[in-house]
């Protein structure tokens, strides 16, 4: 039975106790790598049952893992990323089943770092193993400048010019140009691009605009329409452009959430998909499959993503050089083809 009557244990008490040096006991009450996870098992069962307080010293993660990781979504538009956005959502399942598969806990932070110094807080001031930030937002020169430091860190998100920092992401160019090539094989000639003025986005119009170029197809600013990065902005404009009397017969969309929006606003305009226009995402979420028509898309695959980024904060040796998942179009019902 344990002896809960001595509130005054010391180290060097523990120490005695568990037949270890002082050092070993503090390293294993800090949850510390070098240990292993049976010693620490022994001097945590043998600090709980004399009463010495050494949960304080301890990560926030549940002990006894091989590591930990902090999961940060910078702001973007000057608001945090909703972490309910599904993408993110199957994004973070990944992260952590990855995580769970290498034993390793996660935890997802309040910060949305908004500069440098926040990047510096988000990487400075926890136990975790390193930080994963779901996408860049605006602070590519600030992950640069972090990548100076002894930050151990790695980024969702594009791959960008003079990048020093390492990100894992899919080839949004390729993306980009494979949907858009679709659409003009369909025989669509007017092919409307929806997207934000996020990294990702950005690539993935220039992708389009060089598909365009390919197909013998004129560029029409009228036909690039930025978009949020939610349902509801896709479907306000759409239905603006219905409004106007802008001709379009094919939709390249940004996510898969912004080209669900825009299938909503053409249906509510009594327009068919794939009939009249026809639509391709890019994300291949599980609603893409699940939505009606099912939506044509550009898969990210999530589950390798998440092995990529855990194993980019585990994994000693990694370079800075960007991994690039495989780009792949998944074609459905919403293009017709």
């Amino acid at each position: 039975m344990a002896d809960n009557s001595n509130s005054k244990t010391t180290l060097e008490d523990l120490a005695r106790l568990a037949g270890v040096s002082i050092s070993t006991v503090s390293r294993a009450l800090n949850d510390q790598p070098p240990i292993s996870t049976r010693t620490k098992h022994r001097i945590w069962a043998l600090a709980r049952d004399h009463n010495y307080p050494f949960r304080d010293s301890m990560p926030t993660a549940p002990i006894g893992a091989e590591g930990s990781i902090v999961i940060v979504t910078p702001h973007m538009r000057g608001r945090p990323l909703p972490l309910s956005h599904p993408f993110f959502l199957e994004l973070l399942a990944s992260i952590g089943e990855a995580a769970r598969a290498r034993s390793c806990d996660f935890t997802v932070s309040h910060v949305a770092p908004a500069s440098l110094d926040d990047l510096v807080v988000a990487t400075s001031t926890s136990r975790a193993s390193g930080v994963i930030f779901l996408g860049q937002s605006m602070l590519h020169e600030e992950f640069n400048q972090l990548a100076d430091t002894n930050a151990r860190f790695v980024v969702w998100g594009a791959h960008m010019p003079g990048q020093r920092y390492r990100s894992i992401g899919s080839d949004n160019l390729l993306g980009g140009r494979r949907a858009t090539l679709h659409l003009a094989r369909l025989g669509r000639k007017a092919i409307l691009f929806l997207g934000g003025s996020d990294p990702e986005a950005r690539q993935r119009s220039r992708g389009y605009l060089d598909a365009l170029e390919e197909c013998g197809l004129e560029a029409d600013p009228k036909l690039i329409t930025p978009v949020e990065f939610e349902l509801e902005s896709a479907e306000a404009a759409v239905g603006r452009l219905l409004r106007r009397g802008i001709a379009f017969d094919g939709i390249v969309a940004a996510s898969d959430l912004i080209a669900l929006g825009a299938i909503r606003a053409l249906r509510r305009a009594g327009i068919s998909v794939p009939g009249d226009v026809s639509v391709v995402g890019y994300d291949d979420m599980l609603l893409s499959r699940l939505s009606t028509p099912a939506l044509s898309t550009i898969r990210q695959d999530t589950l390798l993503a998440g092995q990529a980024l855990v194993a980019s904060i585990l994994d000693p040796g990694l370079d800075s050089s960007p991994g690039y998942l495989p780009t792949e179009l998944i074609v459905r019902e919403s293009c017709g083809g």
